[in-house]
């Protein structure tokens, strides 16, 4: 009985011994697990722990807030849509605006996009700096999305007297490469440069455009703004 009392109490270490018999260093790895097995089992079981709960997580617990997002998220785009921009920021009592949405749910893909709204909602009432803390925490993997929230970026730096900063993020807009919002970026870029006095800067931008984009709007008309600023054929 004492046997089995001994082999139920430390199965762990007769396996490791075992293990390490093979290169006679048995009696060092006994040792070693007999010093250090609370925290060699803490470590393997936050380990399972750990991978179990990522799929547990995934499953019970994100899934569902991402359906509750949803729903939520819902009412305060239709306030959106409707121009209704304090009550889709802040809900109407019975609803939640977007940013209660953010504050439950920010961690979810609806969640990500009521930072957009709520910073759009903001420049919108003239609320400049809280549309550029809300907009810099959006994230977009589309490249036309991403480019615009950037460009609203720089639409309230240019509001703030900020045209360094406006600059930046024009261009951050412009770098996106596609002829819908690239273009009127760069464009704005530009302006911002002249307004800032820096027209060989601007020259660049415009010069950028004339080039890569000579078939879009801005394109057609950057021989105007580069002959405002000394620049001929």
């Amino acid at each position: 009985m004492a046997e089995n009392k001994a082999n139920t109490k430390q199965p762990d270490a007769a396996v490791k011994k075992q293990d390490f018999d093979l290169q006679a260093t048995a009696d060092r790895a006994s040792d070693f697990y007999g010093k250090n097995k609370n925290i060699i089992n803490i470590v393997v079981l936050a380990f399972v722990i750990g991978f179990g709960g990522y799929f547990a997580y995934k499953r019970f617990v994100k899934a569902p807030a991402e359906e509750k997002a949803q729903v939520a998220i819902f009412q305060a785009q239709n306030f959106f849509a409707a121009d209704s921009l304090a009550k889709a920021l802040n809900g109407d009592g019975n609803n939640y605006g977007f940013l209660q949405v953010i504050d439950k749910y920010g961690s979810t893909k609806a969640g990500n996009l009521a930072r957009y709204y709520a910073g759009v909602c903001h420049v919108r009432l003239g609320e400049y700096q809280k549309g550029i803390d809300q907009l810099k925490q959006f994230s977009s993997n589309d490249l036309v999305v991403s480019s615009i929230a950037n460009g609203l970026i720089g639409d309230a730096y240019m509001e703030l007297n900020n045209a360094a900063d406006a600059v930046s993020y024009y261009k951050k807009a412009g770098a996106s490469d596609n002829e819908i919002t690239s273009p009127m970026y760069l464009m704005r870029a530009g302006l911002a440069l002249e307004k800032a006095n820096k027209p060989d800067e601007a020259i660049a931008v415009y010069q950028q455009i004339k080039q890569k984009y000579p078939r879009t709007n801005e394109g057609r008309e950057m021989e105007k703004y580069l002959a405002r600023l000394g620049v001929v054929k």
